[in-house]
């Protein structure tokens, strides 16, 4: 269960984060691609903007810094896509922009958010654990991996408002 203060921070989107725009896809692709081993393509990225996800974008003095792409359908919401530029993380702004998730998916009427998180990701899974999720299950051989495939844990938060 969230704390009063950690409830409070779902209550508004914080001023450095906005709805992603087009001009915003060459920054986002390239945190994409320093931020991973197996990066979505530029194409993914141009889909989920075209289809009209729910995406928005932090940003520290003028840069775009990370990114989170979420969809909402049925009153559940998968965050598809959060990433911090390497060079910004340990900051606090990946939990900003969960939180941020959070928020958007509570006003897009999602009762339950899902994910998934590369098994070895431990640094993402304390962040999504301490935020309320909670894992349900496993997707083998989700993630390409240079072993050839890794297993992704499937996290959940039901009742989104009341964390």
């Amino acid at each position: 269960m969230a704390t009063d203060s950690e409830h409070q921070s779902r209550q508004m989107m914080p001023t450095n984060i906005r709805v992603m725009r087009p001009d915003d896809l060459p920054a986002v692709y390239d945190i994409e691609t320093r931020a991973y081993e197996f990066p979505w393509s530029r194409g993914i990225f141009r889909e989920c903007f075209r289809a009209g996800y729910p995406a928005w974008v932090i940003v520290e003095a003028g840069q775009v810094v990370g990114y989170g792409i979420l969809t909402v359908a049925a009153n559940e919401a998968h965050i598809l896509n959060l990433c911090i530029d390497p060079d910004y993380q340990y900051r606090g702004l990946g939990r900003c922009l969960l939180d941020a998730l959070l928020f958007a998916a509570e006003q897009l009427g999602a009762e339950r958010v899902f994910l998934e998180v590369r098994k070895s990701n431990r640094r993402a899974l304390r962040i999504y654990l301490a935020a309320g999720f909670k894992p349900i299950g496993i997707r083998k051989r989700y993630y390409r991996s240079h072993d050839s495939r890794e297993d992704a844990i499937v996290l959940s938060m039901e009742n989104v408002s009341k964390n």
